[in-house]
């Protein structure tokens, strides 16, 4: 017995922008499922597939789950993902090597110092 992790679903106010955003971000293929929904395919060793989910409403709390990423160059990601609309936000992280951001609906990730 056991479990693989195959997936993340992100629950969006509009799955195709969301989706479309994070395939800019990540550099991931987006496909339509045939239940409507969009899934961005990792790839290989890169972790599960994500996928965006129909919700009707807006995204109102911190997140309970965000992802971090290890950048080759800290700077140049953050400034890449606000240039395609992320934001800065705080989470009460105070000064820390990480970069707290938030993508179009409002979903915070993590930025961490380059290895």
């Amino acid at each position: 017995m056991g479990l693989r992790f195959t997936e993340i679903c992100i629950d969006a106010a509009d799955i195709h922008a969301l989706a479309s955003w994070w395939s800019q971000v990540l550099g991931w293929p987006q496909e339509f499922t045939d239940d409507g929904d969009v899934a961005l395919r990792a790839p290989a060793g890169a972790g599960p597939d994500w996928l965006f989910l129909a919700v009707p409403d807006g995204k109102v709390v911190k997140n309970r789950i965000h992802f971090d990423f290890v950048p080759e160059d800290q700077n140049a990601e953050v400034a890449r993902a606000i240039a395609l609309g992320a934001r800065h936000v705080d989470v009460g992280q105070g000064d820390q090597s990480w970069v707290v951001l938030a993508d179009p609906e409002g979903n915070e990730f993590c930025i961490l110092a380059a290895p």
